[in-house]
């Protein structure tokens, strides 16, 4: 019988290619693929089942130990960290270090919790940004979106796309990264910003269509926060609007489910950062930990409903040293 067995599982890593996965892998992996309508040809759904399944154990091993933050299954689940970087991230290396301080802080007293989403109509829905680098697209149209409707009481969804096609010559590159505040001066220069109705979201970069005529809403100064400076960030988003920032997304993060992240594995230098996002808020939790409130751009289905928790006051990844607002001219 002992020899039948043998057999059997040589047969089946033979005909597989891969180590043997547990059928209990597996099952999980075909709930995951049914999940997320994704279907593989033989040859590549075990290459992919064998991702999943380290991937898996990434996330119950972590899971089980002490952390502040909890890891989930998400749509990114049958991908290496590498092709999650090459398709997801800032691969085209931004000099935050350009960021000149020139937000002026008021000596508060601060709320104890901010949240620009409760607060009215002020925050858009969250996006996705697909199979692109464009995130600096989106933290700077959710961040001009809500500067706008903080403004003038108006919330119009505004087009990544005409940054992703348009603003190159501000030293951004499309789906291979940007930063927000080379957006808000791209939009300054330009003249004006379409809405997402006007010039809808492709997910690849195109030719520039900008239609003058068209412009929704302007920009007439962009604010970036002194590097470093993360008591302005507090200062700008519980006063003023919400603020973008870049930071060091590391590996861990990728798996990101609940709580407030918190990692060793991620950089927090002005030459690291690779992704771009939306602070909304701060607060803390009841063990005294401080946190941003962000909001992310790959859709409800990641993280918190598509927004995470990180900590606040010690630049966790890096998350200080970029941030920036545009001022708009109503």
């Amino acid at each position: 019988m002992a020899l039948v067995v043998f057999f059997i599982t040589a047969a089946f890593n033979f005909v597989h290619s891969t180590p043997l996965i547990l059928l209990e892998e597996e099952y999980h992996f075909k709930q995951w693929l049914s999940q997320h309508n994704k279907v593989y040809d033989s040859e590549e759904y075990y290459q992919r089942l064998h991702v999943f399944a380290q991937n898996k154990k990434t996330i119950d091993h972590h899971n089980a130990g002490n952390h502040s933050f909890t890891m989930g299954l998400n749509q990114f689940s049958d991908m290496t960290f590498e092709e999650f970087r090459k398709f997801y991230l800032l691969t085209q290396p931004q000099n935050c270090s350009a960021t000149k301080g020139s937000h002026v802080s008021r000596t508060g007293p601060y709320p104890e919790i901010v949240d620009w989403r409760v607060k009215g109509n002020f925050v858009t829905p969250v996006k996705n940004q697909d199979y692109c680098g464009s995130c600096w697209t989106f933290s700077a149209t959710g961040c001009l979106e809500s500067v706008i409707a903080i403004t003038t009481g108006k919330l119009i969804a505004l087009s990544e796309q005409q940054l992703n096609d348009c603003a190159k010559d501000f030293n951004n590159h499309g789906c291979l990264g940007g930063l927000p505040s080379q957006a808000f001066e791209y939009i300054k220069y330009n003249k004006g910003l379409m809405t997402e109705k006007d010039y809808p979201y492709k997910g690849q970069d195109d030719t520039c269509n900008f239609k003058p005529e068209l412009a929704a809403v302007f920009v007439r100064d962009v604010v970036n926060i002194t590097s470093y400076d993360e008591k302005a960030m507090v200062d700008a988003v519980s006063r003023l609007n919400p603020v973008t920032f870049s930071f060091d997304a590391a590996d861990d993060f990728m798996h990101y489910k609940d709580g407030v992240y918190s990692s060793t594995r991620c950089k927090n230098t002005a030459d690291s950062v690779n992704h771009a996002v939306l602070a909304v808020g701060y607060g803390a939790e009841e063990n005294g930990t401080p946190y941003w409130i962000v909001k992310n751009s790959w859709g409800t289905a990641w993280g918190k409903d598509g927004y995470f928790l990180i900590e606040r006051g010690r630049n966790m990844c890096g998350l200080a040293v970029c941030s920036s607002y545009p001022l708009p001219l109503v």
